[in-house]
C-alpha cells in the first residue's frame, strides 16, 4: 500500500488579507482557526500518514494552538516564498520519503476528504495531478497598453487549486534542481513539475475550496459555514439547588462570597447546570442526570464546568456550533448584578464562544416562593445551536 504525506504550506504573512494582528492562516472562521480545520482535515481523513506543517520563524505558539491535539509532524521554518516553503516540507519528508505527497495551501481550510481522496487516486495512475475547476467567464488576453490582443478558449481553461499531488521522489528533485539553477518564479508545484518535464493530469476540483486571500474572503468564508449549518435549534434548561450551610456559592462557573452555600451531589451551580441542559435539549441528547447521574460517586463535589463542556464537545461532535447562550438567575441573594460580566466571561471560557455570545440576567422573585423565601436559587437557560441538515 503506497505511504501518503501532505505538505501544509501556512508560512505566508496574509498581507492581502489586514484587519488582524495575525496572519489569515491563524485566523478563525466561525471560532476554529484557518490552519487548524486544514491540520484536522488532512489528519482525519484517514488516507494520509504523514502531515509536514510549514510555517514562518516566531509564529511557533501560534502553530501549537492550531495543532493541538492532532497528529501532525514538528513543523519546519519556511523560506521567503511560497516555492522555498514548500522545499524546506519536501526535505523534511525526505528521511522517510513517501510515495506520494499532497501539497496543500493552508489558506484553503474547506478542501474535504473527497477531494483529498480523488488526488490520491489520480496521482497514482499519473504520477502528477491537480484540482482544477471549469472557467465559466469569458477570459480575454490583453496587451500592455490594457487593449485586448485575444479571446482564450475557456475550454481549455482551469482555475487550479490545491492539494495538488505527486509521486514524492520526482517532485522532491525537481524543487532541488530549481533550487540549484536560481529558479524561484513558480507559482504552484505544478509549474515546476511541468518545467522538468512531467505531464500534470487536471482532475475536478471543488467550489467550496476557496483561498483566503482578501478580507472579503473572510466574510464569504463565515457565510459559507452558516449556510451549511442550516439546522437552527433552541433548547431550554432549569434547575434548582437549595441553601445548607456554607460560606460561598458557585454560579456560572464564579465563586460568590455569601452565608449560606447551595446543596447538591456536585458543585451545585444551577447556571452551569441550566446552561447544561438547554445546549443537551437542544441536540435532543438527553439531559444532565442521564449523562451524569446522582447516583454515581464519581461526580460527588465535581466541577461543573466539567458538564457544560461536556455539551460543547458533543456539538462539536455533530460538526455544529454554539450561536448563542442566554442564562437567568431568579434570587434574593447573593446580588448578582455585580458579578454578571465575570459569570459571562467564565462561561463563554469554558463554551468556547467570544463574550457576545453570552447573556447573563438576574431578577428577585418579590419575595414570593421558595426563592423569595431566600430558600435556595433557581436558573433558567436558552441555547441555540447551529447543526448541520442531515
Amino acid at each position: 500500500m503506497a505511504k501518503i504525506a501532505g505538505v501544509i504550506v501556512a508560512a505566508g504573512r496574509g498581507t492581502r488579507a489586514p484587519g488582524s494582528a495575525v496572519p489569515k492562516q491563524f485566523r478563525p472562521i466561525s471560532g476554529e482557526m484557518v490552519l487548524r480545520r486544514c491540520l484536522t482535515t488532512f489528519a482525519g481523513c484517514g488516507l494520509v500518514q504523514a502531515l509536514q506543517p510549514v510555517i514562518r520563524a516566531g509564529d511557533e505558539a501560534l502553530f501549537r494552538e492550531a495543532a493541538a491535539g492532532l497528529s501532525v509532524n514538528a513543523p519546519v521554518a519556511g523560506g521567503d516564498t511560497r516555492q522555498a516553503s514548500v522545499h524546506a516540507g519536501l526535505e523534511a519528508l525526505a528521511g522517510e520519503p513517501p510515495d506520494i505527497v499532497l501539497i496543500h495551501d493552508a489558506a484553503r481550510p474547506f478542501a474535504s476528504p473527497a477531494l483529498i481522496a480523488r488526488a490520491i487516486e489520480a496521482t497514482a495512475a499519473t504520477g502528477a495531478a491537480i484540482p482544477g475547476l471549469a472557467v465559466t467567464d469569458t477570459i480575454k488576453g490583453i496587451d500592455s497598453h490594457g487593449f485586448v490582443g485575444e479571446t482564450l478558449d475557456r475550454a481549455r481553461l482551469r482555475a487550479v487549486q490545491t492539494p495538488q499531488a505527486f509521486a514524492f521522489a520526482p517532485i522532491l528533485e525537481a524543487h532541488r534542481r530549481a533550487a540549484r539553477e536560481g529558479r524561484s518564479d513558480f507559482t504552484d508545484d505544478a509549474a515546476i513539475a511541468e518545467w522538468v518535464g512531467m505531464q500534470v493530469r487536471v482532475f475536478d476540483g471543488e467550489s467550496s475550496n476557496i483561498k483566503i486571500t482578501h478580507p472579503e474572503d473572510f466574510v464569504r468564508a463565515e457565510a459559507m459555514q452558516l449556510s451549511h449549518l442550516s439546522d437552527v435549534r433552541t433548547g431550554t434548561g432549569i434547575d434548582v439547588h437549595a441553601f445548607g450551610s456554607g460560606d460561598h456559592v458557585m454560579i456560572g462557573g464564579l465563586r460568590i462570597a455569601h452565608d449560606q452555600a447551595l446543596t447538591g451531589h456536585s458543585d451545585a451551580d444551577v447556571g452551569l447546570h441550566a446552561l447544561t441542559d438547554a445546549i443537551l435539549g437542544a441536540l435532543a441528547d438527553g439531559d444532565i442526570g442521564s449523562h451524569f447521574p446522582p447516583s454515581d460517586p464519581q461526580w460527588k463535589g465535581a466541577a461543573s464546568d466539567r458538564f457544560l463542556r461536556f455539551a460543547c464537545e458533543r456539538v462539536a461532535a455533530r460538526g455544529g456550533r454554539i450561536a448563542h447562550l442566554d442564562l437567568t438567575i431568579v434570587c434574593e441573594a447573593p446580588k448578582i448584578g455585580p458579578h454578571r460580566d465575570a459569570i459571562r466571561e467564565t462561561v463563554a471560557r469554558i463554551a468556547g464562544l467570544e463574550i457576545d455570545r453570552v447573556a447573563v440576567k438576574a431578577t428577585t422573585s418579590e419575595q414570593l416562593g421558595f426563592t423569595g423565601r431566600r430558600e435556595g436559587i433557581a436558573a433558567y437557560a436558552t441555547a441555540t445551536v447551529r447543526l448541520p441538515w442531515s
